[in-house]
Formats: C-alpha cells, sequence, structure tokens
C-alpha cells in the first residue's frame, strides 16, 4: 500500500506518497481501508518535528478517517468487513489502509457521505470531551471560542448552540466571522482590531464567559483568565501562542475558576473509547438530524496532501480540509 512518509521534518515539500508495508490488525483492533481523512494542527507540527507519534504507533500524520473496514483482528465483534466508519487515530490516517482500535470506530452518520465522515472524529472528540465532559457547559451558559472559524471552532459553534448555549467567537476577519455567524455564532469578535475580554465584557454586561475553549496558550492565559466568568472554566487544548505564560492565581481564586489542559492523542485507549462512546450517543443523534453539520473548507488528492498542510498553514481556510484517499477519487 501506499502512505504519506516523512523522511526529513520541514515544510510541506517534506511529506512524501511512498509505498509501505500494509499494517496487519492484532487483537481488538480492524484494518480500515480509507477513503479520506483530515488535515489537523497536530500533522503540521509532526511534519515540522515537533510533535512524534506516540511509542508504538504509525509513523504517519492522520489524526481521523472515514472508510470500509478491510479486516477484523482477534477478539472484535460487533462489526463486520465492509462496514462504513470513521475512526479516531492516533495516526497513520494519510494512507490508503489503517488499523484501529475498535473501541475508537464510529458508524457513519446518517445523512453524511463517507468522504465527509472524515471531518468528524477529531473535532467532535476533542470538542466533546472538553467543552462538555470535563467543562460541563450548560444551556443558558456563555461559550468563547478561540479559532471559531477553524475545524474545531465550527464544530464548537455547532454543539453548543444545539445544548443552548450562547456563543462568542475569535476569527480574524469580516469573512471568518460571517462563517461563524451563519453557523450560529451570537458575539462577533475581531481578533486582529479588538479586544476579546472588552468585546465579552460589554457584550454579556460584565459577567464574562463561563467556558473558553482555548487554541492559542500562553499567549492568551492572561486575558482568557480575565474573560472568565465567575465559576468559570477555561479548557486549553492547543499551544499555538506558546508554552509558558504567566498566571495570576489571585484573579483565578476570586473567580473559583478552574484551568484544564489536555490532549487527545496520547490518552490511553479506555479513556479514548471512553469519548467515542459518549460522541456516539449525544453527538451522532444531533448529526443525524442535521442539527450539526461538518464544515468543509476543501479536498486535495492525498497524494498532494503538501497542498492541503499549505491551505492549513495560510491561516484563511474555514471548516477542514480534506484528503481523498486514491480509492475515493
Amino acid at each position: 500500500m501506499h502512505a504519506i512518509t516523512i523522511p526529513e521534518p520541514g515544510g510541506p515539500e517534506a511529506l512524501v506518497w511512498a509505498e509501505v508495508p500494509e499494517p496487519v490488525p492484532a487483537e481488538g483492533e480492524v484494518l480500515v481501508e480509507v477513503v479520506a481523512s483530515a488535515v489537523n494542527r497536530a500533522d503540521l507540527l509532526q511534519r515540522q518535528g515537533f510533535y512524534d507519534p506516540p511509542p508504538g504507533s504509525s509513523r504517519y500524520p492522520g489524526l481521523e478517517c472515514s472508510g470500509r473496514i478491510a479486516a477484523l483482528g482477534p477478539g472484535v465483534s460487533g462489526w463486520s468487513v465492509g462496514d462504513e466508519v470513521c475512526a479516531l487515530l492516533v495516526g497513520g490516517g494519510y494512507a490508503e489502509k489503517v488499523v484501529v482500535p475498535v473501541g475508537q470506530l464510529l458508524p457513519v452518520p446518517e445523512g453524511v457521505d463517507l468522504v465527509t465522515a472524515a471531518a468528524l472524529p477529531e473535532a467532535v472528540c476533542t470538542v466533546w470531551s472538553n467543552v462538555f465532559m470535563i467543562a460541563h457547559l450548560r444551556p443558558g451558559e456563555t461559550l468563547l471560542v478561540h479559532g471559531g472559524a477553524s475545524g474545531i471552532g465550527t464544530t464548537a459553534i455547532q454543539l453548543a448552540k444545539a445544548v443552548g448555549a450562547k456563543v462568542a467567537v475569535t476569527a480574524g476577519g469580516p469573512e471568518k466571522l460571517e462563517r461563524c455567524a451563519e453557523l450560529g455564532a451570537d458575539i462577533l469578535i475581531d481578533y486582529r482590531r479588538q479586544d476579546f475580554v472588552e468585546e465579552l465584557s460589554k457584550a454579556t454586561d460584565g459577567a464574562g464567559a463561563d467556558v473558553i475553549l482555548d487554541i492559542v496558550g500562553a499567549k492568551y492565559l492572561e486575558r482568557n483568565v480575565q474573560a472568565l466568568a465567575v465559576n468559570g472554566r477555561l479548557a486549553i487544548i492547543g499551544l499555538q501562542g506558546g508554552v509558558k505564560g504567566e498566571l495570576n492565581l489571585a484573579a483565578l481564586l476570586g473567580k473559583r475558576a478552574a484551568i484544564t489542559a489536555t490532549t487527545l492523542r496520547s490518552r490511553p485507549l479506555h479513556e479514548k473509547a471512553a469519548i467515542v462512546a459518549a460522541v456516539r450517543e449525544h453527538v451522532w443523534p444531533l448529526i443525524s438530524a442535521g442539527t450539526v453539520r461538518p464544515v468543509i473548507h476543501t479536498t486535495v488528492p492525498m497524494e498532494e496532501a503538501a497542498e492541503g498542510h499549505r491551505a492549513l498553514d495560510s491561516g484563511s481556510h474555514v471548516g477542514k480540509v480534506l484528503l481523498l484517499a486514491p480509492q475515493a477519487v
């Protein structure tokens, strides 16, 4: 089979479509023939040599995919060869085939085509686990989403609105903010020319955000705490703005606030399986009903994954960038 390899870290040109050994499913795994994968920020970091896969996992990038089950490993039940699925991966999605732990498989939701389903697992599992399972966003509360036009952001807007929350977003420029508004965002903040703490305070009569979903990290840490409501929860899931910041503990104490920070890729199998099960129970009905829909920016052939990385690198995208495997074209 073929997969995208990274012989040497570097720019998008470091991604090489090459012939590689076909993986074999072990106990509790299935082999999926990939139809599509999606480009995530973690893939860009891996390409640059900054985010190695966990030991023992696939060396190829790709944290999610959709496709058809090609073979079942020992001990697998409840799935059959030929089933159309999407999957949360630790790596290996940029390939013609990938092995997946059975607990990380999801059926393709009703009303979603097989290619589009590749846009769902990573974003939905990230948002549901952080915003709902950890931060416990409730109806009537306010969620602030940084990077509202990203794959994570477009998913978070829709899920928060589906449970009756108010949504504020930051994004770069009026076009992106308009797309966020179309998805249901109530408070639109252009981070290039507006201060999100001030704008959020105005829009909420000084209350602030009950939950903040943050992809920026250190650069926003102090202002995120300022923007939190009393009993607010800050969920950090990215470090695009640096890894070291200064935290005013008195401000945190005064608001009785909490900060959590998680990654999805490195979690143990049982935790990922619990998140996937919760997503199937709570989110899949919303997707099947059309309440939540994946937002696709563009699709490119998997062999040209470099173009997909350039699209994400440019920062001009809204939603997900998909890579189509040869069998999907």
